[in-house]
């Protein structure tokens, strides 16, 4: 049950990864340089929302990875594949958050947390392949870092509020998430 449904999960979220891939990052990036950060957010939800659905080490990263290799095999106009290593990283990020609370406190903020320490990982990762040339200390740098955080953040509290919107129609009622989220 839960590796069905954090596959489904990475479906869905897969999905709205190759759709994000149409929105205008570069014309963001033109009006100033990091503003396209504000769009990663939409590549960062499905760690975290998987995780506090099923709960048990492995579905961030699984989700995420499964998304991305979806989105890649859908085609992007990165490039096809090499959505799938920042998917990686990104789902790492998260999977280390919740490992560090032991995979028992399922809550806002570490869903947050998660979603940040996947955004600083999305940032890294974005750096280390595509912008060696341009200094991780520097305007666009700290830019692109600062609006990428930012979008973090509301990808935590989205990705927290969807899983509360979901337990509340009773489709999680088999899992412990399900119950608790319809408890609160």
């Amino acid at each position: 049950m839960d590796i069905s449904t954090a596959s489904c999960l990475g479906v869905a979220c897969g999905i709205v990864f190759w759709a994000a891939d149409f929105l205008p990052f570069s014309a963001l990036q033109a009006m100033v340089p990091g503003l396209g950060g504000l769009l990663n957010g939409l590549w960062l939800f499905a760690a975290p929302l998987c995780a506090v659905i099923v709960r048990k080490p492995g579905a961030a990263l699984f989700c995420e990875l499964l998304a991305s290799v979806l989105e890649a095999l859908m085609g992007n106009i990165y490039g096809g594949a090499s959505v799938i290593i920042p998917g990686f990283f990104e789902g790492l990020g998260a999977e280390i958050v919740f490992a560090l609370f032991l995979y028992r406190v399922w809550n806002v903020w570490t869903a947050c947390l998660a979603s940040l320490l996947s955004g600083f990982f999305c940032w890294a990762e974005s750096f280390l392949t595509d912008l060696q040339a341009i200094s991780l200390s520097g305007a666009y740098g700290l830019s692109y870092l600062l609006f990428t955080l930012l979008s973090a953040i509301f990808t935590g509290l989205g990705s927290w509020y969807l899983y509360r919107a979901i337990a509340r129609t009773g489709a999680l009622d088999r899992f412990a998430s399900g119950r608790a989220g319809r408890s609160v």
